[in-house]
């Protein structure tokens, strides 16, 4: 059975950026995690350790997103969906969504997105 765990609108103050302005004073960025798990066994028990702790996946984001300065939200995805593949084993298969919003590219957007998927 797959089941599946969303974290949706994630949002962390961060210093990301290719452009040195960005790297100082910082923006605004979301993620969203789709976790592709097997909690059949979580449900029938009601077992948080049988399944995906989400407010640890959210705490171990966080600290992904504020541990390293990124240029690429693309490079920042991947190292999130990488980095929560290594460390929770019950993942079977992720997707990350990086927005940043407030992007300087000469004209009005709302965000830019970079999405990156990722199995075992």
């Amino acid at each position: 059975m797959k089941n599946i765990i969303r974290i949706k609108n994630a949002v962390f103050y961060a210093y990301h950026g290719a452009l040195k302005e960005e790297q100082h004073i910082g923006g605004k960025f979301e993620a969203d995690v789709t976790i592709y798990t097997d909690f059949s066994e979580s449900s029938k028990t009601d077992d948080l350790t049988k399944t995906i702790n989400y407010d640890e996946v959210y705490k171990f984001i966080n600290n992904l997103v504020h541990e390293k300065k990124y240029y690429l939200i693309e490079t920042l995805a991947s190292v999130i969906a990488d980095k929560l593949l290594s460390k929770f084993q019950l993942i079977e298969k992720i997707n990350v969504r990086v927005r940043k919003n407030s992007v300087p590219v000469g004209g009005l957007i709302d965000y830019v997105e970079a999405e990156v998927e990722k199995e075992r």
